[in-house]
């Protein structure tokens, strides 16, 4: 399969801190490719070089066969950036947002209207086409910015945290658009906290952490790799079943509050530990990105 972006080594650097070292990755053609990672991991940093935002400090990077560096102008042509700040202007309408865009990539002033209006449809904004920006919803918002990153027709379309920030109807919505432009064989690229915005549309996925990729892969891959298909919670464990889980040598995450064993046999063990041990304040769920997100990076906050 065609590969739009190949990165190789990848470095970005802010004075003596590097956020990005000397990562290497490879999009295909026609599929939802995710950066994960905590706060500071390195993921707008990396896609910013992809865009032609930020040089790069070090290693390959080419988009569409092309030196971002030697070509940024036909790369830049061809894809479609959504950003996860507003960056509307307020002093505009809706359907003008779209049409004075659009005039960045040279497009003709018929072409531009018509093609607005298909975005105002395609994003269900038909309705609040004469409106100002600022009467607009949270989920209007980043509707509206996916719309305006889509104006040039590209190949390839950049999204950082496209939902951060909105309820779980806009959520929705926002991913309805994103699936429907996968059938139609875009290639997306995208950076999310949400784990599971990443396990509903990204068909690979890579975790940074400190500028460095700790795994990549399928998400479901991801998940039984280092989880397995089940995860144990068990509220204030006691120390026997702490010795138990030890002796046994489960894969698990003591908490103190809780405590968290991954894989094992499924409702085999679930039984056991709630016949012998908890009776109370034990649950048997499936195995989610989440947990390997957490299993990898920690629990601990970052700035």
């Amino acid at each position: 399969m065609e590969e739009v972006i190949v990165a190789e080594n990848l470095v970005k650097t802010f004075g003596s801190f590097r956020a990005v070292d000397g990562i290497s990755f490879r999009v295909r053609r026609g599929e939802c490719f995710g950066i994960l990672g905590p706060n500071g991991a390195g993921k707008t940093s990396t896609i910013r070089m992809l865009y032609g935002f930020s040089p790069k400090d070090g290693g390959r990077l080419d988009v569409f066969g092309r030196d971002i560096e030697r070509e940024p102008r036909q790369i830049k042509s061809r894809i479609g950036v959504c950003q996860q700040e507003n960056t509307l202007d307020p002093d505009l309408t809706v359907q003008q947002n779209l049409e004075v865009f659009a005039r960045y990539f040279d497009i003709p002033r018929a072409q531009a209207r018509q093609r607005a209006e298909q975005l105002l449809h395609f994003i269900g904004l038909e309705p609040r086409r004469q409106a100002k920006i600022p009467t607009l919803s949270g989920g209007m918002l980043r509707r509206l910015m996916l719309a305006r990153a889509l104006i040039n027709n590209p190949e390839i379309l950049i999204l950082d945290e496209p939902t951060t920030g909105l309820d779980p109807q806009s959520r929705h919505q926002v991913w309805l658009r994103l699936e429907e432009l996968k059938s139609l064989g875009m290639s997306i690229l995208l950076t999310t906290h949400y784990m599971d915005e990443a396990a509903r549309l990204c068909d690979r996925l890579l975790i940074l952490d400190q500028g460095r990729i700790l795994v990549e892969g399928a998400p479901l891959d991801l998940i039984r790799q280092h989880v397995g298909r089940e995860v144990i919670e068990i509220a204030t464990p006691e120390e026997e079943l702490r010795r138990f889980v030890r002796d046994q040598q489960l894969p698990h995450e003591d908490l103190g509050h809780r405590l968290i064993v991954y894989g094992g046999d499924g409702e085999g063990l679930y039984h056991r530990l709630t016949t012998d041990y908890c009776r109370q304040g034990c649950t048997l769920r499936m195995a989610t990105l989440e947990d390997v997100f957490l299993r990898l990076t920690g629990r601990e906050l970052r700035e």
